[in-house]
């Protein structure tokens, strides 16, 4: 049986991990067959959303804390991560990717990537195992690797932002995947489009499917 490691960012669209992306991974992964572990980095998060109004809240939070809220409190520190005992890394998407596991939101194709997600995708990459990525992830993935193809849907500004990594985009609508199969990537959009929920359970399903026939 196939196990995947999923990397989440914290527990809510826009301060974390995109809540539906995430469950919608998880099901998809053990619908198709295989099992999975939570990981996510022992930080605090950027910052707090009001999931209501928009507007910051004067607290603070621990990204792997909100993260094992999706996880039902079974999760791991991304520190303790091993590639070498998953067979593949999906990234789901959410603001927590472009805030909490990298600084894209605020500094575009300058961004900076966590250390424990750089040292955790380049050890899958090393070892030619799949990593996935959805809706806003991908990002991470062309400031890594550079020279990747991926898709973020459609939004012209962050595929700018990913072209100026060196990355090549491809533009996408609900339930399309792109496929990097020198480097075994695999993005899809999610709600980077104007998506409902039942289109973001195709988009998972694909990816967790694909990435699948490429173990």
């Amino acid at each position: 049986m196939k196990k995947i490691a999923v990397l989440l960012s914290g527990n809510g669209v826009f301060d974390g991990a995109e809540i539906h992306e995430a469950t919608l991974t998880l099901y998809s992964i053990v619908k198709n067959g295989a099992t999975y572990e939570i990981f996510a980095p022992n930080i605090e998060q950027h910052h707090v959303v009001n999931h209501i109004t928009g507007e910051e809240m004067p607290e603070k939070r621990n990204v792997l804390i909100e993260s094992a809220r999706i996880a039902r409190g079974k999760i791991n520190d991304l520190a303790s991560f091993s590639a070498s005992d998953f067979d593949a890394l999906i990234l789901p998407g959410g603001f927590g990717a472009a805030k909490n596991l990298s600084s894209f939101a605020f500094d575009g194709a300058d961004c900076k990537v966590n250390l424990d997600v750089e040292k955790a995708i380049r050890a899958m990459i090393d070892q030619k195992k799949p990593v996935g990525a959805l809706c806003i992830a991908p990002v991470i993935i062309a400031k890594l690797l550079g020279k990747v193809e991926l898709t973020i849907g459609q939004d012209k500004g962050t595929a700018d932002a990913v072209k100026k990594l060196g990355a090549t985009h491809v533009e996408t609508t609900h339930g399309e995947v792109v496929i990097d199969k020198k480097n075994k990537i695999v993005t899809t959009p999610c709600y980077m489009l104007d998506a409902n929920i039942a289109q973001i359970g195709d988009g998972a399903n694909i990816v967790v499917k694909t990435i699948l026939e490429l173990i």
